[in-house]
């Protein structure tokens, strides 16, 4: 199968960069540009455990994609929370394992009824805000890319099973990525234990899963303590660091790596790509850029979803529209003071493209659960400054051959948006 438009690609490169974990261009540029504030963060990795993984994308007289990766404080070994940047992985893994099935009457549109056998599961069999009253694999990939829904995650991983989601991961390369929870309040049993799942069509069954439980068990060896203190689920204030020892895990290079094999297929090796149709990719190309605004179905309240919310490089401090040509497929996470985006973008009147990842810590009061963390006073102007000052770099940059990105129209953002 050729892979889609602006994505047919070669050069077989790794995105590992351990030897460019600081780089030194990266290091001089932020530095030059930054504010007293940004060169206040970098001078401090201790304290803010940010990453920044930045890729440069040149063509050639072919159009063909040529990478380079600068990286500043990359370290896989740094834990951050990861928080809603693993849905990407989760839904990338739900559409795989659907087309590896290969039941006739089986795809992502296909209803999808969650049922319940094991403590602290919920049984989902209709879902409100879909155009047929009906959950699906589909629907949920769009809403968590259009505002990064809890719950369409959670299905989706107890649809994988918690064994076979990272699993399919290692095999492809992945071996540090470690997703062991729902994001619902549960304990390390129930979260092992996967619900039933029946897929239905015109009322007959045509696919059925048993409930799953997960036999691996991972390497929690290393500890990781975070903060001085933390509120439990009782909202009491423990006076101790948080464990995350077995919290979710996902490196930032990783994490760009994903994004990579997904918007640049055949820039990857071939077994970390995963296996998706070519409308799997122009269904997530349309949703990974999508607005809240712009959804019908759904439709968001934009006084809370405003299109920014999910798109931190320089957009999400000032909650500012992001332009029409500028197109930025991503996932965002945050939670316990970190944040973390990951994504590509394209300017299609300027013509240039860069993939950029980054994550940060801002919790300035060490304590954890409390809701009291400094993304609105730290953590977003600080992605908002980098991207800012990696944009205009790239649209000062020489290139001997601008980008054709003229295919990204047929992503148009207005789109008819219904879930079959």
């Amino acid at each position: 199968m050729r892979l889609p438009g602006l994505f047919i690609l070669f050069g077989m490169l790794s995105l590992s960069v351990s030897a460019q974990r600081n780089d030194t261009w990266l290091k001089e540029l932020l530095y030059a540009k930054g504010s007293p504030a940004l060169k206040n963060i970098l001078d401090n990795p201790d304290t803010y455990r940010y990453q920044i993984l930045f890729t440069q994308i040149d063509r050639d007289r072919h159009n063909q994609p040529h990478f380079r990766s600068f990286a500043l404080n990359l370290d896989r070994a740094l834990y951050f929370n990861p928080a809603s940047t693993v849905k990407l992985p989760t839904a990338l893994a739900a559409l795989e394992k659907l087309n590896e099935l290969k039941v006739n009457g089986l795809n992502k549109f296909t209803p999808m009824l969650t049922d319940s056998a094991f403590g602290g599961q919920t049984s989902v069999l209709r879902d409100s805000t879909s155009e047929n009253g009906l959950p699906s694999v589909a629907h949920y990939i769009k809403k968590i890319f259009l505002v990064s829904d809890n719950d369409a995650y959670n299905r989706l991983y107890e649809f994988n099973g918690q064994q076979e989601l990272n699993e399919r991961l290692w095999k492809k390369g992945y071996r540090d990525v470690r997703i062991t929870r729902r994001f619902v309040p549960m304990n390390e049993e129930e979260n092992r234990h996967t619900n039933p799942v029946s897929f239905v069509k015109d009322g007959n069954v045509v696919y059925r899963q048993t409930e799953a439980v997960s036999k691996i068990r991972f390497d929690f060896s290393k500890r990781i303590l975070l903060g001085k203190a933390y509120y439990d689920r009782s909202e009491k204030l423990v006076n101790e660091p948080m464990d995350f020892t077995r919290h979710n895990n996902f490196p930032l290079e990783d994490q760009q790596s994903i994004l990579r094999s997904v918007m640049f297929p055949e820039s990857v090796a071939k077994r970390k790509r995963f296996n998706l149709t070519r409308d799997d990719y122009e269904f997530l190309y349309r949703y990974m850029r999508m607005l809240p605004g712009e959804s019908l179905v759904p439709r968001y309240d934009t006084t809370e979803f405003f299109d920014s919310y999910a798109k931190f490089f320089w957009f999400r401090a000032t909650k500012s529209n992001i332009p029409s040509y500028l197109n930025v497929y991503s996932k965002a996470g945050w939670s316990y003071g970190f944040l973390t985006d990951n994504a590509y973008i394209a300017d299609t009147e300027n013509r240039c493209e860069f993939l950029i990842s980054a994550t940060i810590y801002v919790n300035s009061d060490g304590v954890l659960n409390d809701d009291k963390y400094d993304y609105e006073t730290i953590g977003y102007p600080f992605f908002k400054e980098l991207g800012e000052i990696l944009y205009q770099n790239e649209l000062k940059r020489e290139r001997k051959y601008k980008p054709d990105l003229s295919c990204l129209a047929s992503h148009e953002k207005s789109a008819p948006n219904q879930v079959k």
